[in-house]
């Protein structure tokens, strides 16, 4: 009985002590899973903290160096409460108990007060810690991390995003099936927009042509480069809306492959006083060719009367001839007659040109001889520099190619420039000759320049030589250069005074002749 006993307490023990070595394997590994999680929570860039149910810190973790500057050891006894914002406290402990005693779940964006002074966005999760038995509040673990970087994007987009809903431009969002899912104020309001079910597209937004020119050009350009810049036309309600666009496309973290933004702006205004301002230009350059004209009136009566006084002399030869011989065969009034009709056809050729001249029209660019213009100049010119003694010398190329330019323009121009050349020449002595020349100085450009021996341009008139009403003449409006310069600009051209050494020599360019 003895030995049994002593068996049995041997088996006791050694059960004892196979419980002691599994309870020190257990404690072994609950030590190492605690060393695990404190390390986690030392790690954490989010401050992990325990508190009491006053709010008083328990423990805190490293996260709190950095994120708000104090030492972990620092904050403990410390009640947190009194480091809210006043304002973010307030709104706390109005919530309802409830909230974050009895459900044990809660979360939280407030400010909380870091060691400088400044305050610090968080955003807390907590969850409070109860004894099952009694339900009394043991403390409150909680997790916060720094979110004033995403609160300040935030309030940015929600800014930006007022902006875009408020500005006057037309905004649209689109996605790669051509469906708008956005449209702001300005393009629900003066945009044909449905409003049903199906949602709209670029259809409803742009014109046929321009939603040609969308599909086209735009999207692909925008699909290789990210953005697109240009003037489209939009389908608004009281009409056709031109438009400056910018159309970009959606990239970055989140953003939807195909999506894009256009931003339309309404130039209509602008392209309505862009028009007036034509038509003035238009109007100011037909009152210049008048004045010219008027100045060039002593030519064309010269023009007219030497054509008129030979188709006399013909004619009266010619009725001469027949009242002599009445019965002479009609055949010897064959040269009289051709020569008559030869001047007539003359006289027909040059009236044209002056009405040509004279009359009022747009600019239109098309491929042109500039020698022809440059003599057609020169006969408007010529009696005015006959009678003052100034001879005008012409130097152009036999194979001077053909310009892009308006030929009444152009002629206008070196009319301008001939007349202000003559004046000069008029002023000095010993002036006594006006030269155009001109030749090709690249593959895309001609260059014609008209030079006098005149007392040259003062420096101080430089600077506003193509402004509006700047002259140097008693009687003179100050007009026919700037519309010269306007006009070769309006062509593609530009002209400009060059550096000489006597006189005055202008110098236009044109483009050449596709």
């Amino acid at each position: 009985m003895a030995d049994d006993r002593i068996r049995r307490l041997e088996a006791r023990v050694a059960a004892l002590e196979a419980r002691n070595v599994e309870l020190e394997v257990q404690n072994a590994a609950l030590d190492a899973e605690k060393r695990h999680y404190r390390w986690l929570a030392e790690s954490t860039t989010d401050l992990i903290s325990r508190h009491a149910r006053d709010g008083t810190f328990l423990y805190a973790s490293r996260a709190a160096r950095d994120l708000l500057g104090y030492a972990p050891e620092a904050l403990i006894g410390v009640c947190a409460y009194e480091l809210f914002h006043p304002a973010d406290l307030a709104d706390l402990l109005n919530k309802s108990p409830r909230v974050y005693h009895r459900d044990g779940f809660y979360q939280y964006t407030y400010r909380f007060r870091s060691r400088d002074g400044h305050y610090v966005w968080f955003e807390t999760t907590s969850r409070t810690r109860r004894d099952p038995e009694t339900g009394e509040l043991l403390d409150i673990l909680c997790v916060s991390r720094d979110v004033g970087r995403r609160l300040r994007a935030e309030a940015n987009r929600e800014r930006l995003a007022r902006v875009v809903e408020s500005t006057t431009d037309y905004v649209l969002f689109a996605d790669d099936n051509e469906q708008l899912f956005y449209s702001n104020e300005a393009a629900r309001r003066r945009l044909v927009l449905p409003t049903g079910d199906g949602g709209a597209s670029l259809a409803d937004a742009y014109t046929a042509a321009s939603l040609g020119e969308l599909r086209d050009i735009v999207l692909p350009a925008v699909a290789r480069y990210g953005s697109w810049s240009g003037e489209l036309a939009m389908r608004g309600r009281g009409g056709t809306l031109p438009v400056l666009s910018v159309v970009l496309a959606h990239r970055g973290p989140g953003a939807e492959p195909g999506h894009l933004s256009l931003l339309n702006r309404d130039i209509g205004l602008r392209k309505a006083a862009e028009a007036q301002a034509r038509r003035h230009q238009a109007q100011i350059a037909h009152a210049n060719r008048l004045a010219t004209t008027g100045e060039l009136a002593s030519n064309i009566a010269h023009e007219l009367n030497q054509p008129l006084g030979a188709i006399a002399n013909y004619a009266s030869g010619a009725l001469m001839k027949l009242r002599s011989a009445p019965a002479a065969p009609a055949n010897e009034l064959a040269v009289p007659l051709e020569r008559i009709n030869d001047q007539v056809a003359g006289l027909a050729e040059r009236l044209r040109h002056i009405r040509a001249y004279v009359r009022k029209g747009r600019t239109h660019c098309r491929p042109m001889a500039f020698a022809e213009v440059v003599t057609g100049a020169l006969q408007l010119c010529e009696w005015q520099f006959r009678q003052a003694g100034v001879r005008l010398e012409r130097a152009l190329p036999a194979d001077l190619p053909a310009v892009q330019a308006d030929p009444i323009a152009v002629e206008q121009v070196l009319v301008n420039l001939l007349l202000n050349a003559l004046e000069a020449s008029r002023e000095q002595p010993g002036a006594d000759r006006v030269r155009v020349s001109a030749e090709r100085v690249s593959p895309r450009e001609l260059v014609f320049r008209v030079s006098d021996r005149g007392a040259g341009i003062p420096a101080t008139m430089r600077a506003e030589l193509f402004a509006p009403f700047n002259t140097t003449k008693p009687e003179g409006l100050g007009m026919g250069l700037a519309i010269a310069h306007s006009l070769m600009e309006a062509m593609g051209g530009r002209l400009c005074l060059e550096e000489t050494t006597a006189g005055a020599s202008f110098a236009g360019t044109l483009r050449l002749a596709d």
